[in-house]
């Protein structure tokens, strides 16, 4: 009984492994160039990707929470990070003003969904948070 059940497992093992290599389509197809996502390209065309603060920006959101609520260039649970830039551009005490809002959360200036708290962050790196995403202000 239990080398049939062997055999039964190597084979499932053979049809699962022959599956995936057939899923990966094969080696003749011509390689299809993919279009860059649009964060990419206006990150590519306006070479944001040499800004340290866009850097700095990028390896912080990798290492928080971000991306769950906010987008680039749309809403999503919070505002796009083009609108808040548009909003606070100009001013001068935008990124303190940002900082503390990263940090402490809140409510009420972009509807009725609050942003969480990030108190666990830095004030230097909620100010490039806020630096980062003040770079949006013209896309």
């Amino acid at each position: 009984m239990q080398t049939k059940f062997k055999h039964m497992k190597k084979i499932f093992l053979l049809f699962t492994v022959a599956g995936m290599i057939a899923s990966c389509g094969g080696g003749d197809k011509k390689e299809e160039k993919k279009e860059p996502a649009a964060t990419e390209q206006k990150a590519e065309s306006d070479d944001m990707s040499s800004n340290p603060v866009y850097q700095k920006g990028l390896e912080l959101i990798a290492q928080n929470d971000c991306l769950t609520c906010h987008k680039i260039d749309e809403k999503l649970t919070g505002p796009a990070y083009k609108d808040v830039a548009k909003k606070y551009a100009g001013k001068d005490t935008a990124v303190q003003y940002l900082a503390n809002k990263i940090i402490a959360g809140g409510s009420g200036n972009w509807g009725e969904v609050p942003m969480a708290p990030h108190s666990a962050l830095s004030m230097d790196d909620a100010k490039a948070l806020a630096q980062y995403v003040l770079l949006f202000k013209d896309k």
